[in-house]
């Protein structure tokens, strides 16, 4: 199940924006576009996949990633298909609308769900070894796009990766993918049923770093302070994550970095993540979600003055460095605290909503750097927003605390 997971997120990457990256500015050139034009119509795109994305999530939750998966793996082989004949401006729209809904939102949705399901006691290390399947997609599809728009084109390109998408998800997933452990006689964690009981912790087990499977609804969710300042951590990754990434080559250029030099660095980033994704999963076993979170921000804050000002070039590796280990426990902590804090029963449509809130904030970030750029001739305005608004974020992250739902004394079985 691990693996499904890993492979649901490995093969979001058409859909997400360091894949996407490489093919800008050649898409930008055929299609004769503005910086501004790309970038909104990338934007708008973004802002629909957010908004669809509880709905995928309420979806996931009724009918299982058994069924869903090889569905949405299958359109978005279709939609690289559509990104491979866009001609025109309006193509261009629909293109990025299908690639972003089906790869950034709903495969790194079900693949973040089948972890929830199958794992509780170590629900932390069990995601960030899913997350290799993400942290390795960013080192190996921004190298590899590169080469294949070099080799054969975009428009083919995009071909190639649908045919990728096909062959590693659609049938392996049709095949041998189960729902939840129940449906093969086990709980999460893998163990055995011996009596109803062993699926209801006893109230005194219940610690504040612990998972709570207290089932909470959507709403009741929504009404929790603690979501929102959770939640903050969340918007600012996806959006000055996304910013950056999808103006990496353009603003490193800035400082005198090469184009290979830039790409090759979201690798870099990727392997640094990687690498500190175990100790990132473990910490989130043994520590409050929420101050690992507000950390997060502060390397997201330090990472983004570093290309604000870099004085010397060589600085860039540690602005890679800095959002690596951001990365790695915004995929841990940010993914786990979802379901370890409101439930398992509802985890698809929460933690839809949650990235919807994400996802809207990522159609943002290209946007803010595109303006300056075109209007000022600068990045530096943009980059110092991305820069404070991190430290806000990070403030108010610390402050919160894992919410109790009022009579939670009378614990749900699952």
């Amino acid at each position: 199940m691990l693996g499904f997971s890993a492979a649901a997120q490995f093969m979001s990457a058409p859909g997400q924006s360091y894949s996407v990256s490489a093919f800008n500015k050649p898409m930008q050139d055929g299609l004769g576009l503005s910086e501004t034009s790309l970038s909104l119509a990338y934007g708008v795109a973004t802002i629909i996949s957010g908004l669809v994305l509880p709905m995928t999530g309420r979806v996931v939750d009724r009918f299982g990633a058994r069924v869903v998966l090889p569905i949405v793996a299958s359109l978005l082989t279709g939609a690289c298909w559509v990104m491979s004949e866009v001609g025109s401006l309006p193509l261009l729209y629909v293109g990025f609308t299908l690639i972003r809904c089906l790869g950034q939102g709903a495969m790194w949705l079900i693949g973040t769900w089948i972890v929830g399901e199958w794992f509780k006691r170590r629900r932390g290390f069990a995601t960030a070894l899913s997350g290799l399947g993400s942290s390795i997609s960013v080192m190996v599809f921004p190298v590899l796009n590169l080469w294949l728009i070099e080799t054969y084109g975009w428009e083919r390109s995009w071909q190639i990766l649908g045919i990728i998408v096909a062959a590693t998800v659609i049938i392996p997933s049709a095949l041998f993918l189960r729902d939840r452990p129940e449906d093969i006689g086990l709980l999460p964690d893998g163990d055995e049923t011996t009596s109803a009981t062993d699926q209801v912790e006893p109230d005194n087990a219940v610690r504040s770093v612990t998972p709570t499977e207290v089932s909470w609804t959507l709403p009741e969710v929504l009404r929790d302070l603690t979501f929102w300042k959770l939640l903050s951590t969340g918007v600012c990754s996806g959006m000055i994550g996304t910013g950056l990434v999808f103006h990496q080559q353009e603003v490193l250029a800035a400082h005198g970095i090469s184009k290979g030099l830039a790409m090759s660095l979201i690798s870099f980033q990727a392997l640094i993540g990687t690498v500190a994704a175990f100790a990132a999963g473990s910490l989130t076993d043994r520590y409050p979600a929420e101050k690992l979170l507000s950390a997060a921000m502060l390397m997201l804050a330090i990472g983004v003055g570093i290309v604000c000002f870099m004085p010397v070039w060589w600085l860039v590796f540690g602005f890679a460095v800095l959002n690596g280990l951001h990365g790695a426990i915004q995929r841990t902590a940010g993914t786990v605290v979802w379901i370890n804090y409101y439930g398992r029963a509802n985890q698809g449509v929460i933690r839809g909503a949650a990235m919807s809130a994400m996802i809207l904030a990522a159609a943002v970030g290209p946007m803010p750097l595109a303006l300056a750029k075109d209007n000022l001739g600068t990045y530096f305005p943009a980059l110092l927003a991305f820069t404070i608004i991190p430290l806000l974020s990070a403030f108010l992250v610390f402050s919160a605390k894992q919410p109790t739902k009022s009579g939670d004394h009378e614990r749900t079985p699952e």
